[in-house]
């Protein structure tokens, strides 16, 4: 990954079991081609010790806000300024608590505040933490803010013997995401543009359609719409104009975004032509249902028969239509896949005529109604071959923030 070459990224450790992974992750970003300054919370001295990543950087480890030596020249800011990335792995309940809240009372803490580079935080802690109200509250705060990215974490066994989400990602997993803030970060300083998406129309599908069998039985694919909306958001945050079609969620309306509801897929392609012909982007994450009943029956089917046939009639395929369009706009597809997802993702890629498209397992623990996902991204690149990369598992408002990312690097701006 040429894209850490040169890089000076500091690698911030707090207290935690998760400690002695970030090692090798050091070891990963200097074989990489990374500058690594160790910061290490007090905590963190208590379950490794500095003098392995002494070792494993060829530098003093740093933790004291207050040291003579390195504060004689404002070393702190000096730091701040030096770095391209703040990656802190582990990450602590609490320190995620401080950086929400703005707090400085340590190094690393400090750091975060005084840098402008981007920030992004993996957190490792018991999984009764990461369900508690207040660590939902000061994710919910991070995930908001433009420089901060959350990487995790992951789900498993945990060293206190719990089983659930708080597993610190991997070193590999890691490395990816600092790889896509780094390519991100290169890229936005080519377009000198904070707003890389101004004046651009965007218009995303999300949620599930209903198509209704009788005035209480319906026909309907799984789809909570997190990922649509996240999607809408972090386009509407990078100047675009955003148009949300969305079929029956539960989630409100984002803030400055128009929301056109559907109910079903005809509705939903109806109201896709309405707006197709002035846009930029078309984003469809809808999860819309493939057949609806050819005939709707007027009041509810009692149940007499042993058996009930319903004949189903295919829906209009919305993705297929706009990419058939001469005036086409740049056309990103989803796909949920259970099994085989690469090959799936890219026969649906190559059949309907897309620039990209996002895939994701879907089954008992993955997709749908979760908060966090991860996506496998597949597009035709300058070699006429299928381009491909990963998004790791994290957060759908930081993989919506990374998918933007590259339809800005990778579509838009070659458009």
């Amino acid at each position: 990954m040429t894209v850490f070459k040169n890089k000076n990224i500091i690698l911030g450790i707090c207290g935690g079991i998760a400690a002695y992974k970030s090692a090798e992750l050091l070891r990963l970003l200097i074989k990489q081609g990374a500058q690594v300054q160790v910061v290490m919370t007090q905590s963190a001295a208590e379950f490794v010790g500095a003098l392995t990543f002494q070792a494993l950087s060829g530098k003093d480890v740093r933790s004291a806000l207050f040291d003579l030596d390195a504060e004689a020249g404002m070393g702190h800011i000096e730091l701040a300024r030096w770095a391209d990335l703040i990656l802190i792995a582990p990450a602590s309940a609490n320190t995620i608590a401080k950086i929400a809240h703005g707090l400085a009372d340590n190094l690393l803490t400090t750091l975060c505040l005084a840098s402008k580079a981007p920030l992004l935080i993996a957190p490792a802690m018991n999984q009764q933490m990461w369900h508690s109200e207040a660590s939902r509250e000061n994710i919910e705060i991070l995930s908001n803010r433009a420089n901060i990215s959350l990487c995790g974490p992951a789900e498993g066994e945990q060293a206190c013997g719990d089983t659930g989400p708080g597993r610190m990602q991997e070193p590999a997993e890691l490395l990816a995401c600092c790889a896509n803030l780094l390519e991100t970060k290169i890229s936005n300083n080519e377009q000198s543009d904070l707003y890389p998406l101004q004046g651009r129309r965007v218009l995303i599908t999300a949620g599930p359609t209903i198509e209704d069998i009788d005035p209480v039985r319906y026909v309907s694919n799984r789809s909570s719409g997190k990922m649509g909306y996240a999607i809408a958001q972090a386009a509407q945050q990078y100047g675009a104009e955003v148009i949300l079609i969305s079929g029956p969620v539960t989630l409100a309306a984002p803030e400055n975004i128009e929301r056109v509801l559907v109910r079903s897929a005809q509705q939903m392609h109806q109201a896709v032509f309405q707006s197709i012909a002035e846009t930029d982007i078309f984003i469809a994450t809808a999860a819309v249902a493939d057949y609806r009943p050819i005939k709707k029956i007027a009041d509810k089917i009692k149940k007499n028969a042993d058996k009930l046939t319903i004949e189903l009639i295919k829906n209009p395929d919305i993705l297929a239509d706009v990419a058939a369009r001469a005036d086409k706009p740049v056309t990103i597809g989803f796909a949920a896949e259970t099994n085989d997802l690469e090959k799936y993702a890219v026969d649906k890629l190559k059949r309907k005529n897309l620039d990209m498209i996002a895939a994701n397992k879907v089954g008992e623990s993955a997709g749908f109604d979760s908060d966090n996902n991860e996506l496998h991204l597949f597009w035709h690149n300058e070699e006429y071959d299928i381009g491909y990369k990963k998004l790791p598992h994290t957060s759908k408002k930081q993989l919506a923030r990374q998918l933007i990312d590259e339809i800005v690097l990778r579509l838009v701006a070659k458009s």
